[in-house]
């Protein structure tokens, strides 16, 4: 006999009763085991058969599309039939919240956990690069057999250690910053690490390579797959195809929504979406036509609030704000025979709760040695039922340094505190906005003065959370890994000293360190080098020819190099130099930039350092 896992006794002999296999003779007991085995093959062939298998999981997201912008969400302007099909064939979560910003989002969805838990702060300076202590999605997905890819926008660190093939991904093709500046034709994209270029509409071309992951993890894979397609669409700036060949293509979307009354701006961000839909429509035909449709997951969600004004349904505030239009996103959720269609719930449900419930349907455990804030979605998906899920969902955001009075919200599933001030504006209590949702959900109207008990109940909660996700964090740019590849060390990730210098953002790969005359002035740089050695120093800028003669000292500890400044075309025109060669200590180290000596008006306009390590 045998134990089940009550330990109970089950005996070996199918068809005689209450026989012990071990009362039988050799031969009995050998062709009782094989039938005993035969019957056990054929009741988990059965059990097999009627339990299906971990589901494949295809994660939709766009970037800056407000729960507003489709036509599944009520607006009558926009075209988004492939969008609308999700949702009419699986389920809608109404009250889907996001992060306000894009990277904060990202964090949550990687980790289980909110942003600030992750030392993820902001979204460029520096403070996009999410902590290499934090286990991602991904990491336990592959875990659990699963093949991942992630196309597009990654947006949680670009320097070695934190892109996406060193943070779970099998495969990843995309871009690292909060947006790019080139739609047609990208070049700000790598592959698995190295900068490539692409040919093509950006939304087409991560469409294209999501599709050729998926039907390469069916037909070359034993075991499903995660595919996460992160479009940076309808994120500025607001272009549609501008080839040569292909812009008539462009201006035909464009024409569609100016046709019906939108102004210039909306009418991109409109033909952007359009053009997103589009590609939804491909790549769920391609799922369909590789045979993987009633088993693959999809979801379909938005980064943060909406950045489109011309309808909003009644809803108040965009993006980067916490009124409920600038965390509330667009989610519709697929899954074949496993969710009833047509349902819309109205449960509050958040971008963290994606790692438990993608860790649920493919039978790996979330992490035990960290608080993971998400709720595992699977019973409210599989179940239909509108029972509450989250009872507070929290929200921040602060460009600079996060702080519990600016800008910040806390709801349950009726009532909403908030404060949303300037930067300029000393927040007060009397900042403060209570709105009842289910009577009032476009918070047109304040109630804080008739219940100031939900006011302090709120605000506790959210001094507390607050204080929670904060604890032992240290908000700064993380050290920029120096070691064995060559790196390029950015503007946004110094702090500068003196009367002219400026830091001026321009795109990401554009931005730079400029204004800087006198003797003195200066950047510097945290480094975290892996390795002590001499690293080659080039230096891209530019620089008037009537400033040029200027000389940069750098250096790092007690062994400076120097550059001589010389002129390009104009002072946004950048070229690349040599500038001599840096020893550089293991451990965290300060690499300073200093102005020596400026015969014009300004040293140069730096636009990255780049140190290569000397074989």
């Amino acid at each position: 006999m045998m134990r089940t896992k009550k330990g109970q006794e089950r005996y070996w002999q199918p068809g005689q009763s209450r026989l012990a296999y071990s009362e039988l003779n050799a031969p009995e007991l050998f062709f009782t085991l094989v039938a005993a085995l035969c019957v056990s093959a054929l009741v988990a062939s059965a059990l097999n058969a009627a339990s299906p298998s971990r589901p494949n999981i295809v994660f939709v997201m766009t970037d800056d599309q407000g729960y507003w912008d489709t036509g599944a969400t009520g607006n009558p302007h926009i075209d988004t039939p492939n969008m609308n099909a999700i949702a009419e064939q699986g389920i809608q979560l109404d009250r889907y919240y996001a992060a306000p910003v894009c990277a904060p989002t990202r964090a949550g969805l990687m980790t289980g956990r909110y942003y600030l838990r992750t030392g993820l702060y902001n979204t460029r300076f520096g403070g996009d690069s999410m902590g290499l202590g934090e286990i991602t999605v991904a990491q336990l997905l592959k875990q659990a057999g699963y093949r991942t890819g992630l196309f597009g926008k990654w947006h949680l660190g670009k320097y070695p250690g934190y892109q996406p093939q060193e943070r779970g991904f099998d495969e990843f093709f995309g871009h690292y910053h909060g947006h790019i500046e080139r739609y047609q034709f990208p070049n700000q994209v790598y592959h698995n690490g190295r900068p490539v270029e692409a040919r093509g509409y950006v939304s087409d071309v991560f469409t294209d390579a999501s599709i050729d992951f998926i039907q390469h993890s069916v037909e070359s894979h034993d075991g499903p797959f995660f595919c996460a397609l992160m479009f940076n669409a309808p994120h500025s700036p607001f272009l549609l195809d501008t080839s040569h060949y292909a812009q008539p293509e462009g201006d035909k979307t464009l024409k569609k929504y100016l046709d019906r009354g939108l102004p210039i701006r909306e009418a991109r961000i409109y033909g952007l979406i359009d053009r997103v839909d589009q590609n939804i429509g491909r790549l769920l035909e391609a799922i369909e036509r590789f045979g993987a449709a009633d088993n693959t997951l999809v979801v379909f969600t938005s980064d943060n609030g909406g950045v489109s004004k011309f309808w909003k349904g009644g809803m108040n505030g965009n993006k980067a704000g916490v009124y409920e239009g600038g965390v509330r996103a667009p989610c519709f959720v697929r899954w074949p025979k496993r969710i009833k269609p047509g349902h819309k719930i109205q449960a509050q449900t958040s971008h963290v709760d994606w790692l438990p419930t993608f860790c649920e349907l493919a039978g790996v455990d979330v992490p035990q040695d960290r608080t993971i804030d998400g709720i595992s979605l699977v019973h409210l998906l599989t179940h239909g039922d509108d029972k509450p899920h989250h009872r507070y969902v929290y929200h921040t955001w602060d460009r600079y340094q996060p702080n519990a009075e600016k800008r910040w919200s806390i709801s349950d599933d009726r009532w909403k505190l908030l404060c949303q001030v300037g930067s300029s504006t000393t927040p007060s209590k009397t900042h403060w906005r209570l709105f009842d949702l289910q009577a009032d959900p476009g918070e047109k109207k304040n109630v804080a003065q008739q219940h100031p008990d939900h006011v302090d109940r709120l605000r506790t909660e959210f001094v507390r959370w607050f204080n929670d996700v904060t604890a032992g964090q240290s908000y700064t740019p993380v050290p920029v890994p120096v070691g064995d590849v060559s790196v390029d060390i950015e503007p946004s990730w110094a702090t500068w000293t003196g009367k002219h210098i400026q830091y001026v953002f321009d795109g990401y790969d554009w931005d730079t360190i400029q204004g800087w005359k006198e003797p003195g002035e200066r950047a510097s740089w945290k480094l975290d080098v892996e390795r002590a050695g001499s690293y080659r120093v080039r230096l891209t800028y530019g620089c008037r020819p009537l400033d040029a003669g200027g000389k940069l000292i750098l250096r790092s500890g007690d062994q400076p190099t120097s550059h001589d400044v010389v002129a390009s075309a104009t002072a946004d025109q950048f070229e690349t130099h040599p500038a001599g060669v840096l020893h550089l200590e293991q451990g965290q180290v300060e690499l300073v930039a200093e102005v020596a000596t400026c015969p014009g008006n300004e040293l140069m306009r730096l636009n990255r350092i780049t140190l290569e390590p000397v074989e």
